[in-house]
């Protein structure tokens, strides 16, 4: 099955940003596209793609579950093959998506075929399993990587974060009161969700420049 693309920003961009969706939500769902937009405000270009069994989703009506993670490292570095950028490239994605980004930088980075990895909201546990860690891989992680997290995000809060052995190649970018799309509780935090969307790209802009200039 061939990769299909969802394009937005020119392509002459400063960099290109390949981006993949989490376990649950298609490439055009409104965190997903809200993400995009931001970051096609600060004149990035963004693509995302879907990994087979959501596109599935779409074809067949069904709800068939994700596999692995790991199992979708392939369809990732075919989704890149496919894309063949001319420029500065990152991968990440949001949620699962840029787990699975995650396991493959490192081999990219140290090819030169990727200039950075960007994960919004990293799933860094299971939702209520805080022991069961997905962060070994983070520990020796060499790629340029920049996390934009919400300080309670279920998949990992701040103050559960702070206490993980994480590679010093990873910026954390916290985004306060924020959920694991970013979202707020404005009556506490006084910040709106399209404020920290805000944020989040002017955050990765700033983050790309000094990577690529």
């Amino acid at each position: 099955m061939p990769t299909k693309f969802l394009e937005l920003g020119p392509e002459a961009a400063r960099a290109t940003i390949l981006f993949a969706h989490g376990a649950g939500a298609p490439m055009d769902s409104p965190a997903m596209s809200a993400i995009a937009e931001a970051l096609v405000g600060q004149g990035l270009r963004v693509v995302r793609f879907e990994f087979f069994y959501m596109a599935a989703r779409r074809t067949e009506g069904t709800r068939k579950p994700p596999p692995r993670a790991e199992k979708l490292n392939s369809e990732y570095l075919a989704a890149i093959d496919a894309l063949n950028v001319d420029g500065p490239l990152i991968i990440g994605g949001k949620s699962m998506g840029g787990r699975v980004a995650s396991m493959i930088a490192d081999e990219l980075f140290e090819a030169d075929r990727i200039a950075g990895l960007l994960c919004v909201g990293y799933p860094f546990h299971p939702i209520g399993k805080p022991e069961k860690l997905r962060t070994e891989h983070l520990k020796h992680l060499q790629t340029p990587t920049l996390i934009c997290q919400g300080t309670r995000d279920q998949f990992g809060s701040k103050d559960e974060v702070s206490g993980y052995e994480l590679s010093s190649a990873i910026q954390m970018m916290w985004f306060e009161d924020g959920d694991h799309d970013l979202k707020p509780r404005k009556r506490i935090s006084g910040f709106t969700h399209a404020d920290h969307i805000a944020s989040m790209g002017l955050a990765v802009s700033a983050w790309v420049e000094g990577l690529v200039g």
